[in-house]
């Protein structure tokens, strides 16, 4: 039996952590969520907020999905998900990883519910407005190939999937840089297999 348990929907930002556990390598089980009962008493102990994805690790609990990810990172240093400890490259890691789970997810979520930001009120919204958030993303992408420069890292994973999501439900435009960012990263081998595991869970309810 591992100690390494993954709580998902194949319907949610779940496949996000699956795709990183499979660029993990490491052995863990799998405990699909039903959102029928995702606020039962069994799953609020797990995550009171009664929502998917969350991991336990030798019984500690992490939740929310960039946080799962920079665990992981951090938890299995042999993957090569993060920059070595003290080089230089962490700024870069830390930084654009906060980045897209602060202002990218918060203007993207905004211009989903068709929340509008007027000039004034971008100076008291973390993100300022949503063009100069995805400006920015595009920005720290541009050097290439990946945001640590050569290096694959969960900061890419957890970005590239909001961009990912973000174009396939129209709240990212699809720019050229995003579209040859998110292709090249999608055919990570780990990728493909974490697809095609949550895609074989949703089969049955086709």
């Amino acid at each position: 039996m591992t100690d390494l348990v993954f709580y998902t929907n194949p319907q949610s930002r779940g496949r996000v952590i699956r795709w990183m556990l499979e660029e993990v390598g490491a052995p863990y089980e799998t405990r699909v969520v039903d959102y029928a009962v995702m606020k039962g008493a069994d799953y609020l102990a797990i995550n009171p907020m009664g929502k998917v994805p969350a991991i336990t690790h030798g019984g500690e609990v992490v939740t929310e999905t960039p946080a799962i990810c920079a665990y992981l990172a951090d938890a299995f240093p042999e993957a090569g998900l993060i920059p070595p400890a003290g080089h230089r490259k962490r700024a870069a890691y830390y930084r654009w990883l906060f980045f897209a789970a602060g202002p990218v997810e918060a203007a993207v979520t905004n211009k989903a519910l068709k929340i509008e930001i007027n000039e004034e009120q971008s100076r008291f919204v973390g993100y300022g407005n949503f063009d100069a958030a995805i400006d920015a993303l595009e920005h720290a992408l541009r050097p290439g190939p990946y945001i640590c420069g050569d290096q694959f890292t969960a900061a890419d994973l957890y970005l590239g999937s909001q961009i990912g999501y973000g174009m396939l439900f129209g709240t990212i435009e699809k720019r050229p840089l995003f579209e040859d960012y998110f292709a090249r990263i999608q055919a990570r081998p780990a990728a493909i297999r974490a697809r095609e595991l949550d895609d074989a869970l949703m089969a049955p309810a086709a």
